[in-house]
């Protein structure tokens, strides 16, 4: 399959590779690295309709669209028809978001004891009435985000993915799991393909996108029209360029070096300061850290070491010295 454009109703995606909404992780800083990486759609982590009702300022701040990341979508999540519909007016005339994306997947129990994310998976009525009360209420697209379904016994993927296209979703994205495995065991393919199979609206499909080869196999075995990776992007969004490039050419690139790595994180970083302030980012970053510094030989003391400094200058110095001291034992290993 070419990795050629695509439209979720009016809005053109550039390329079949989109990046999940991850709570606490996908902010603007991340999107905008992510676009920088290639991915054709960015989707923000998902934001409460109750935060956005309420103009809660944290919420509020949450929906910031920075301009290098066109084509996104802003997610958010409800258990009321009547709260969702406001919120989704809410993003369609105050946000310049080019899609809205409602939340049907999320497992944890926070979320789900509210009536809302995974928990519509039990009902595709629900589904049904919630997708076409925002639809009706809003002028951009609306897509929805599901998973398989609640657990083994309760998995009705395909008609809750035709009840959302039958209220008039412009697309689907899937989460191969049910809400009872949340991210352990293998997703369920066989089931994506039977939903993909179904629907005549673009169907985005996720879990276990983990290399490029993956991801073509997502979209000419599974039958998807786009591929959704979150997991696998975390500290390395270098693995979105690989599979937009493998997608078009069939060639995969050379791994990043430890240098690049650490470049883009400070890239992050930079960019998490621009968008909340140097006293929340730094924090907030020391997950992204460890991230970007997974699997690298000797780099527990440097993860650790950033947990306990709360400047970005700081940061940036015990970055630095831990590239000096890699790339030096590469080159006495190399001799």
């Amino acid at each position: 399959m070419k990795n050629d454009s695509w439209k979720i109703r009016d809005v053109e995606i550039p390329n079949r590779v989109v990046v999940a909404p991850m709570a606490g992780i996908s902010n603007a800083a991340f999107r905008v690295v992510c676009k920088e990486f290639g991915a054709g759609l960015v989707v923000c982590e998902m934001i409460s309709d109750h935060g956005i009702i309420y103009r809660n300022k944290k919420t509020l701040d949450m929906l910031t669209v920075d301009p290098r990341e066109h084509p996104m979508s802003i997610q958010i999540f409800g258990g009321s028809e009547e709260t969702l519909v406001e919120a989704a007016h809410y993003v369609d005339t105050h946000t310049a978001a080019d899609i809205i994306n409602i939340n049907m997947g999320c497992p944890v129990p926070k979320v789900t004891k509210t009536d809302a994310g995974a928990s519509w998976l039990l009902d595709p009525n629900k589904i049904y009435q919630m997708v076409h009360a925002v639809v009706r209420d809003v002028n951009k697209p609306v897509t929805v985000k599901m998973r398989t379904g609640w657990d083994q016994k309760h998995i009705f993927a395909v008609e809750n993915a035709l009840a959302a296209q039958e209220a008039g979703a412009s697309a689907v994205a899937m989460h191969g799991r049910t809400r009872k495995q949340m991210y352990m065991g293998e997703a369920d393919w066989e089931t994506l393909k039977d939903v993909a199979d179904a629907l005549t609206i673009p169907f985005v499909g996720n879990g276990d996108v983990t290399t490029p080869e993956k991801a073509k196999s997502m979209l000419e075995d599974v039958g998807a029209d786009a591929v959704m990776v979150g997991r696998a992007a975390l500290g390395n969004p270098w693995i979105i360029k690989d599979m937009v490039h493998y997608l078009d050419t069939g060639e995969k690139l050379r791994p990043q070096t430890v240098e690049e790595k650490v470049a883009t994180a400070k890239e992050q970083l930079n960019g998490l300061i621009d968008l909340k302030g140097e006293k929340i980012a730094v924090p907030e970053f020391r997950r992204q850290a460890a991230y970007y510094l997974k699997g690298i030989p000797r780099s527990a003391r440097t993860r650790a070491k950033i947990n306990d400094v709360w400047t970005k200058q700081e940061v940036f110095d015990l970055l630095d010295d831990f590239v000096e001291k890699y790339e030096a034992r590469q080159k006495q290993i190399n001799r």
